[in-house]
């Protein structure tokens, strides 16, 4: 008799992290390896962020096709105008649950998922889930609980390549042009986390190469804040 799964785990997801593979779409893709060494799929518990304060815990759209033969071009406004250009509906409003479907071009699906490492790998995901890998774009959305108002904070981001970060449905973020994933690659003005609630949305636009992103939150002394949970909700 096959076991049940979990009830957090659904079929779907169960299937990625043995190694089974959707169709790809728009992209010949070598047979794919599963998700299973870089994530694993998050939990109903709240989250927090590492020991270094990088949250770890996203939402992650399965990517959208935006092709682009070079990074080169990833200019401030090129990237400014290729991700606030709507791909799907309720793409700054929407709060996306496990499993939803959003009608893109083609119908992309939402992944709960736990980082096993302190970058979010999302060439590895597109790959394991037998998607594009190049020219694409890719968005993030998770939800930081903080125990109380929290000021002069920094929101730091590295990405490969470009991206743009939104706290509460404000850009916080920017980072332009050709780049590799550095660790607080660019910091954030000053903000403020509310008590309570606070949604990070992020997208990262890529052409060949790798796509990766890391972010966490640093205090009005630069350290790490770890006392927050992350959620998805």
């Amino acid at each position: 008799m096959r076991a049940s799964l979990p009830h957090w785990l659904t079929t779907a997801t169960a299937a990625l992290l043995i190694g089974a593979t959707p169709a790809s779409a728009g992209q010949q893709a070598a047979p794919a390896a599963g998700i299973a060494p870089y994530f694993t799929p998050a939990a109903a518990a709240p989250a927090t962020p590492d020991g270094d304060g990088f949250l770890r815990r996203w939402l992650l759209l399965e990517p959208i096709t935006k092709p682009n033969r070079s990074n080169a071009g990833f200019t401030a406004s090129y990237v400014r105008t290729a991700l606030t250009t709507d791909y799907f509906p309720g793409q700054f409003t929407a709060t996306p649950h496990d499993g939803d479907t959003v009608r893109a071009a083609e119908p992309l699906r939402w992944h709960a998922l736990d980082s096993n490492s302190f970058d979010i790998k999302l060439f590895n995901l597109a790959q394991g889930l037998g998607k594009p890998t190049y020219g694409v774009i890719f968005w993030a959305y998770t939800v930081v609980d903080s125990p109380r108002e929290m000021r002069d904070v920094r929101m730091a981001v590295g990405s490969n390549a470009a991206s743009i970060w939104w706290l509460n449905g404000k850009e916080a973020v920017g980072l332009f042009n050709d780049r590799r994933m550095v660790m607080d690659d660019v910091l954030s003005d000053r903000l403020t986390l509310r008590k309570g609630r606070n949604v990070i949305r992020g997208a990262v636009i890529n052409g060949p190469g790798l796509s990766d992103f890391c972010l966490r939150f640093l205090d009005a002394d630069g350290k790490p804040i770890t006392a927050l949970s992350t959620v998805l909700r």
